[in-house]
């Protein structure tokens, strides 16, 4: 048994999962992380491709989903992939469907150029990346279904939750219970790719998809499943509810691009130029 706290029973409990103690929520990164912001007026593309690549969820409801009938893709994030290209001066934008598990491969691979993906601007993702300011803010949730009479977080003593292999709600769950009390931070045993993580006042179970994770909730394979409230939605029905009065932290979606990149600086230019004129608000109203 170990006695862990904080960034180190992050690190060795939760180490296939971005930690993201310093998640910014709603703030705009500095100029040395994504250049100055100003207008955005279109400009040359940044490389010789008419083509702009752009990472996005393909499984999000109002965010970023594939009509796999058409192999269109709708939401809020690929509006503003739009016109991020059009003011970039990219005559076309070439879309992939990214996962947690796998969207920081691709964009260190040089696979695509940018993400807009519900990435959320975290002080270890800059490290890697680079990110425009925020174009939406979120919280992290818990949900449970009703049946299960869950009223507030001590309910869940003992339990089990559930959350998306890859994505920042493990370790940010992990803080939170560690920092209210709820955990003291004993690690008992860590499963496989540490996706089956035994703690001392609660269990994690890890899924490969939000799919999974939400029917592991339904057949009560976990009590409660935890994830953005964005991506919440896609999956609450009469059944579920909200977690009330328990908050796992505040995240802020940016969008990504390579360290250093010169394609960094024009695009937190330009997202900044998009949220002054008003359009990312216009974007949000309408898939709001």
């Amino acid at each position: 048994m170990q006695d862990i706290t904080r960034r180190g029973f992050l690190g060795l409990a939760l180490s296939g999962a971005a930690v993201a103690a310093g998640a910014l929520a709603g703030c705009t990164p500095n100029a040395a992380q994504t250049g100055s912001a100003g207008s955005a007026g279109k400009a040359a593309p940044a490389s010789s491709s008419d083509t702009l690549r752009v990472g996005v969820r393909a499984d999000i409801v109002g965010f970023g989903y594939l009509n796999e009938r058409t192999g269109k893709y709708y939401g809020l994030e690929i509006d503003i992939a739009e016109e991020l290209a059009n003011r970039l001066g990219y005559k076309n934008v070439e879309y992939m469907t990214v996962l947690p598990e796998n969207r920081k491969e691709l964009l260190l691979e040089g696979k695509i150029d940018a993400l807009v993906a519900c990435y959320s601007i975290a002080e270890t993702r800059l490290e890697n990346f680079d990110f425009s300011p925020a174009y939406y803010d979120d919280s992290v949730i818990a949900v449970v279904q009703n049946s299960a009479q869950v009223n507030s977080i001590d309910d869940l003593k003992g339990a089990t939750f559930g959350t998306m292999s890859g994505a920042n709600a493990a370790p940010l769950l992990s803080i939170k219970l560690y920092e209210i009390g709820f955990s003291n931070g004993e690690s008992r045993s860590l499963g496989a790719d540490n996706n089956d993580v035994l703690f001392d006042t609660w269990h994690l179970l890890q899924y490969p998809s939000y799919q999974e994770l939400s029917d592991a909730l339904e057949i009560g394979e976990v009590d409660a499943m935890v994830l953005d409230g964005a991506i919440a939605k896609t999956y609450m029905n009469d059944e579920r509810s909200v977690l009330d009065g328990f908050t796992v932290d505040e995240v802020s979606y940016g969008v990504a691009t390579q360290k250093g990149s010169e394609l960094s600086g024009r695009v937190a230019e330009t997202i900044q130029g998009m949220l002054d004129d008003g359009t990312i608000g216009a974007i949000i109203d309408k898939w709001d």
